[in-house]
């Protein structure tokens, strides 16, 4: 019904600019990159297609699902980046339905050589089994952030930019920076007149 009602006015709302969270307040994430993929992907709302952004090398993938939180905007003129830990590979585009646990605090270099922040969201899927109970980054199997933090490092090495950690922090701050990031994104709109991914 709401579906052939959208269809009728001619609307068509791109993933970027869905809420950021559903009603029960469950973070609303789009994947990008799958979980396991050499492939990058990146969302483009001028199309509202995922078009494909790099190739990493042998030996390289994605170790988790990879994506954004729509309607928010980081520092880094992009909606937020999750890693967003479940048991298998999604569909890229596929809308996950997360909690955060957590946010790996990051910068890196941007063109004109100026440091941005860049940090990585850490979220689980409502619907994981094996990560279902971690509530933060302490609830995650030993190794496992050192092991994120350092594909982080290799894949932006690889794109030849200069992407350092800085910390790492739990879910309180997380959903501090998504509230930020929404109320940046929300001052972007109303400036611009559209959103932006």
């Amino acid at each position: 019904m709401v579906k052939q009602e959208i269809a009728n006015r001619g609307h068509h709302r791109i993933l970027s600019n869905l809420a950021s969270h559903d009603d029960e307040g469950a973070l609303r994430v789009v994947v990008e990159t799958p979980r396991g993929s050499r492939n990058k992907y990146d969302y483009n709302p001028d199309c509202d297609c995922m078009e494909l952004g790099a190739v990493l090398p042998e030996g390289m993938s994605f170790p988790y699902d990879f994506g954004f939180i729509p309607s928010t905007l980081g520092e880094d003129g992009d909606p937020l980046d999750v890693l967003v830990l479940l048991d298998a590979p999604v569909v890229t585009g596929c809308v996950v339905m997360a909690r955060p646990i957590g946010v790996i605090e990051a910068r890196q270099k941007d063109k004109r050589g100026g440091w941005i922040r860049n940090d990585r969201l850490l979220a689980v899927a409502v619907h994981a089994h094996t990560h279902g109970k971690a509530t933060d980054l302490h609830g995650l199997r030993p190794h496992l952030l050192a092991e994120i933090k350092a594909f982080f490092v290799d894949y932006n090495e690889q794109r030849n930019r200069k992407f350092e950690i800085l910390r790492d922090r739990g879910p309180k701050a997380a959903l501090k920076l998504i509230e930020a990031a929404r109320k940046a994104c929300k001052a972007h709109s109303k400036k611009s007149g559209g959103a932006k991914r």
